[in-house]
């Protein structure tokens, strides 16, 4: 049964100077995918042989499935190179993941897509940003393709990176004229007491995340430019009351925090030409009182609006870092227990 059951396929790449890099630092990829496949992967020059996979996981995958998983993730790897993007640790996992998780045919073709090529025309710290997970791929697809988008989940999955990334480059692009990013002004968890300074001052601190996001995409004297002249416009959510939005796209982060009254008020604020990108966690709100999350009130209401997306994260979409994956999980299996 072992013979019949062991199988094997060989890969040839032909670019000898891409080899190097797909294989790692002492084939550190390959013992990777190795280990989360369970299959046995043997290199010789610019060739791989596939075997497995081994006969303990035979009850739960076939082979033959085993050996199609590895051939995707090193498509996809080797598909990344060619267009010039880098290959590590993190780029191996997310290929793992899109040839791993469970997905109909067309989520699957769109992460694949994400990874093999950059949708983003904008940089982290000189890296190319591209989605690291089939959810995020759906979320950045969804941003293309909505006027009102819902990003939920845990810290740590890319919710408000990507939302800016994204809407930096609609505006590198001309397709809107302004980015305006809000947040609630809610402490959290803490009593700040009363902040010195110009109105700016006071409510700096709650936008820092914000400000974060941003520059490690756009140059501190763009933003300062782009602040100045309004084309950029960072402001606690209480600021947008009375106003309407054309021409924009709104990201108003850590929803979770508003109030239904709130909500309701920033949603209405949609002008022609312009989307609204929301992101929050409803595990963490800091609320007074057990006050309905406005987020929360948003997602009950609108569900079925069609014009509206909501894209779910969860703890294997975090990429934070691999603790912080953990750190969620071990909340969520706390609550689910309670």
């Amino acid at each position: 049964m072992s013979k019949e059951a062991i199988r094997r396929i060989g890969l040839q790449f032909d670019d000898n100077t891409l080899v190097p890099l797909l294989f790692g630092d002492h084939d550190r990829n390959l013992a990777q995918i190795e280990e989360e496949l369970d299959i046995e992967i043997s290199a010789r020059g610019n060739e791989l042989l596939i075997s497995g996979p081994k006969l303990k996981l035979l009850l739960i995958s076939g082979p033959k499935l085993k050996l199609k998983m590895a051939q995707t993730v090193f498509d996809v790897l080797w598909d990344r190179l060619t267009n010039g993007l880098p290959v590590g640790k993190e780029e191996v996992s997310s290929a793992l993941m899109v040839a791993l998780s469970p997905m109909d045919q067309g989520t699957r073709a769109l992460a694949k897509a994400a990874l093999k090529e950059p949708h983003l025309n904008v940089k982290a710290k000189n890296k190319v940003i591209t989605a690291r997970t089939p959810k995020q791929a759906e979320y950045l697809e969804a941003i293309r393709t909505h006027h009102l988008v819902f990003g939920l989940g845990p810290a740590g999955t890319g919710k408000t990176f990507l939302a800016v990334a994204q809407a930096v480059t609609m505006m590198q692009a001309g397709e809107i004229d302004r980015l305006i990013l809000c947040r609630p002004a809610v402490e959290a968890g803490e009593h700040l007491g009363f902040l010195p300074g110009t109105m700016q001052e006071k409510v700096d601190p709650y936008l820092r995340p914000i400000y974060d996001a941003l520059h490690e995409m756009i140059q501190p004297e763009q933003i300062a430019k782009r602040l100045a002249d309004g084309t950029i416009e960072i402001a606690p959510l209480a600021f947008m009351r009375g106003r309407t939005l054309s021409n924009a796209v709104v990201i108003l982060d850590e929803a979770q925090n508003t109030t239904a009254t709130q909500m309701k008020m920033a949603l209405t604020r949609i002008g022609e030409g312009s989307r609204m990108i929301i992101t929050g966690d409803l595990s963490q709100t800091d609320l007074p009182g057990g006050m309905k999350s406005g987020l929360r009130d948003a997602v009950d209401v609108l569900k079925g609006v069609k014009e509206a997306a909501f894209i779910e994260f969860n703890e294997v979409d975090v990429v934070r870092s691999r603790i912080v994956k953990h750190i969620v999980a071990a909340y969520d299996k706390r609550d689910k227990n309670k």
